[in-house]
């Protein structure tokens, strides 16, 4: 051993002496000197530590004449080979947990994406030219996000989602979680938050760490229950409305005028829109955003572009009500955005070049046919119906026969990894025997197999 590096105290009571007898003899119990380690030398130790040397000669004396450590003329201290009392030799450490069983052959993660649509060249080449044009954004930015990237957004936003908005209303934001922490702070503490039954599993997340109470509202074929939510204390109601997360329910334009007329009836309510896969509708045009409402007015609009580019692109953006944006700038004034500048800079050229658009159309195509052709395939397995397949990145599926423990166990010893609709459920009943199927990480030719092998668990 070279060194021993040994935290010292100068303005202990302690001498320090004996803070490196008791250093030694922790660390021999302790298993991290085992037996026969070789020590440094006292003059080795001693310049290392920065101590005199009869400051390490009394240490090592000690040590020596209680049996920790020998002496070998010529070569050395050592720690003692036999002779602790066994204990104080500790115990071994258990054994290394055994690693997970191998991925699955497939994971119908909902959370995936087709990678191999990313625009690899198109996003390479912005990214260059701002990466060494624009050394200015190695300095902090506007904590809202930089303007050119809320511009972009603004325009984008009104044309293809029909949100109206300032680009001063717009946050950015790492990811959806990060804006739903902001939100929470910008209102009371104690606020009592509705979120869907089943619903996105983020949110219940962040509001019971931050102790906020919950309440849980039932969905039905046209979205969250409204007559239900007023039954409720609940300030603020948390609502997929476009694409309701896992049912795909679409919320009419009826329920969204009552939701939107709960939350004018008081200053202190809001409905936070999670818009997280709107772009993408297979049978109908696309749903124009509850924010972009005519007196929408206490909406606070969210959105991502994990769906669209990547999940690793954790960028994500709201839109705040007028409302809210001066107790916004009175916490947030002096913050930090916490979304690198070069990616946002990169994200807003993106966008005013048209490539977003471009983009989207291009994938839009891709998960249309995909979504299909995975449709087509496992309705072709008896005894099993697809629905809610006509929008997003996922669908569900039901057995006739087989309970949804079933399905999802039969599917796994062949090699699919399925998430039941019960796992979205909180205080709800699910609907019996239904699965929740992501496709957009999914491959073309590995439908027909992915197919085949649930047509294969699912046989009875």
């Amino acid at each position: 051993m070279q060194e021993l590096t040994i935290p010292l105290n100068p303005a202990s009571s302690v001498p320090l002496y004996e803070q490196i007898y008791r250093f030694i003899i922790s660390e021999i119990h302790e298993g991290r000197l085992s037996e026969g380690a070789r020590l440094p030398s006292k003059r080795a130790l001693c310049v290392h530590l920065g101590v005199s040397l009869s400051t390490v000669e009394t240490a090592y004396g000690l040590l020596l004449a209680e049996g920790y450590i020998t002496s070998r003329p010529r070569s050395g201290f050592f720690v003692a080979a036999s002779g602790l009392p066994k204990a104080l030799h500790r115990t071994p450490p258990p054994p290394t947990p055994a690693l997970p069983d191998a991925a699955p052959r497939f994971d119908t993660s909902t959370a995936a994406v087709d990678t191999s649509a990313f625009p690899y060249a198109t996003w390479a080449k912005i990214f260059k030219q701002v990466l060494y044009d624009r050394p200015d954004l190695l300095n902090r930015g506007d904590p809202q996000g930089d303007p050119e990237l809320r511009n972009a957004l603004s325009s984008f936003l009104y044309q293809y989602r029909g949100v109206r908005c300032r680009p001063e209303q717009l946050i950015i934001g790492a990811g959806m979680e990060h804006l739903f922490e902001i939100i929470l702070r910008l209102t009371p503490e104690g606020t009592a938050a509705a979120l869907e039954d089943p619903g996105y599993a983020a949110p219940y997340r962040v509001l019971s760490q931050y102790r906020r109470p919950v309440r849980l509202i039932p969905v039905d074929q046209s979205g969250m229950d409204v007559s239900l939510l007023r039954q409720s204390d609940a300030s603020i109601a948390y609502v997929t409305p476009s694409h309701q997360f896992p049912t795909g329910a679409l919320m009419p334009v009826s329920r969204r005028m009552h939701l939107l007329q709960w939350a004018a009836e008081k200053p202190d309510r809001f409905i936070i829109e999670d818009d997280y896969d709107s772009e993408f509708r297979y049978s109908s045009r696309p749903i124009p955003a509850l924010q972009g409402i005519s007196g929408a007015d206490h909406v606070v609009y969210t959105g991502t572009f994990s769906r669209t580019i990547a999940p690793s692109i954790r960028v994500a953006y709201m839109v705040l009500p007028e409302s809210l944006l001066p107790a916004y700038r009175t916490q947030y004034a002096h913050a930090a955005s916490p979304v690198s500048r070069f990616e946002q800079q990169t994200l807003a050229q993106f966008i005013q070049g048209g490539f977003y658009a471009r983009h989207l159309r291009r994938v839009g195509n891709l998960y249309r046919a995909r979504c299909a052709a995975l449709s087509r395939a496992l309705e072709d397995i008896g005894n099993v119906r697809v629905h809610a397949n006509d929008a997003g990145l996922h669908f569900l599926i039901s057995h006739d026969i087989l309970s949804e423990a079933d399905m999802l166990a039969r599917a796994a010893d062949c090699g699919v990894r399925l998430t039941g609709l019960s796992a979205y459920c909180r205080a709800s009943c699910p609907a019996p025997s239904t699965a929740v199927i992501g496709f957009a990480g999914l491959k073309d030719e590995e439908i027909p197999e992915l197919a085949g092998l649930l047509a294969r668990a699912w046989r009875v």
